[in-house]
């Protein structure tokens, strides 16, 4: 297992990247950091340069990206702009792969989710049309895309690891996997027989305690064991990443690293 931290959430208002962790990171001992890439994609040159540059000097590589598309790119609804998606997507994963990123998680519920009134299926085959063409742009850098289910109350649509299965499965593309998240799957009561059927298809996953959405401490503070005994029957071996806030971030970033490698192992 590989452990490390999403920066975007340790303090969003003045570090929506999330690069001001890293040096901590690093001297806590973690193995990566994971960075947002819509807010990456949305530098100039100067400042990507800049980032790239802190990135690099740091000793610990930015593995991943999480918060793909920005809420402002629409997925699906009537008003879908290809050629501006493609530009995106390019950009975006071009910008990723050169922090040395080799996964990136979709999630981007405000990109994704259904306008009122818009059919689902359609809907549907919009987010297989999407994920199919980010694919093939993903290819060329080396990443894979991890579908990440995302709770009601943050999207309509890709609720539990059953549902990230079948669209992956739908867009029948190597680098198109699955995320698994505790936060989400305690948030929408997803069962533990999801993970393991999705087994290998598996390629990342998020943790936090649910309640608070905090950076988790002790096995007991929360029901993690069977979330965690699935992920282990499913076979998975790869990056597991915290995603929560804090308001005690060196504290709590040196408990949760002491938490993933007593636990997950």
């Amino acid at each position: 297992m590989r452990y490390g931290c999403c920066g975007s959430m340790i303090d969003p208002a003045k570090d929506p990247i999330g690069i001001e962790i890293i040096d901590s990171l690093c001297d806590l001992g973690y193995d990566y950091i994971e960075l947002s890439l819509s807010h990456i994609a949305a530098l100039d040159e100067k400042e990507y340069s800049e980032l790239a540059g802190r990135v690099l000097s740091s000793g610990l590589k930015c593995e991943a990206c999480n918060n793909f598309i920005p809420p402002s790119l629409k997925l699906t609804g009537p008003y879908v702009d290809k050629a501006r998606i493609r530009d995106y997507v390019e950009k975006a994963l071009y910008r990723a792969s050169r922090l040395g990123a080799d996964t990136v998680v979709f999630g981007s519920g405000g990109a994704r989710a259904i306008p009122e009134g818009f059919p689902m299926d359609m809907a549907w085959y919009q987010l297989v049309d999407f994920l199919r063409l980010a694919a093939d742009v993903a290819q060329k850098y080396g990443v894979v895309l991890a579908i990440e289910p995302l709770n009601r109350s943050e999207c309509n649509i890709i609720h539990n690891l059953s549902d990230a299965r079948r669209l992956s499965e739908a867009v029948n593309k190597p680098n198109v996997r699955v995320l698994a998240d505790y936060y989400h799957f305690a948030a929408e009561n997803d069962s533990t027989n999801n993970i393991i059927k999705a087994g290998g298809n598996i390629s990342h996953v998020h943790f936090s305690r649910y309640k608070g959405r905090v950076f988790p401490r002790d096995i007991t503070e929360d029901d993690y064991l069977p979330f965690i005994t699935a992920i282990k029957k499913a076979g998975y071996n790869g990056k597991v990443s915290i995603e929560a806030y804090t308001s005690d971030f060196i504290n709590d970033a040196r408990e949760a690293l002491v938490f993933l490698k007593e636990n997950f192992y």
